[in-house]
């Protein structure tokens, strides 16, 4: 007697998540910059370690275009991201993407 009831709520609870629908579409990055959490954002490379990091940033477009100290610029000429990498005992301590006029 139970299981009519049961599908019945999830019938009906189907039906109202799929009445559901967002209409308005996300807001884009302004140009030059990279959204987060796109193929093209690195901030998930934060922690990692360097080394063993840096061929994944190549594999993904970015070549490096210049360092101070323990920070690396790494732009990607295809997309027009750009990333701020600061290394801090041999990891990848912060990681921010800035507008392409910043590398």
């Amino acid at each position: 007697m139970k299981s009519p009831i049961i599908l019945v709520c999830a019938l009906t609870t189907l039906g109202a998540v799929a009445g559901c629908v967002e209409t308005s579409s996300p807001s884009a990055p302004p140009t030059g910059q990279t959204s987060v959490g796109s193929s093209t954002d690195l901030t998930a490379f934060e922690g990692a370690r360097a080394g063993q990091a840096e061929m994944g940033i190549q594999n993904l477009g970015y070549e490096l275009i210049r360092t101070d100290g323990l920070t690396a610029f790494w732009f990607n000429r295809g997309t027009g991201a750009c990333a701020r990498i600061t290394t801090s005992d041999g990891r990848y301590s912060d990681v921010a993407m800035l507008p392409a006029e910043d590398c």
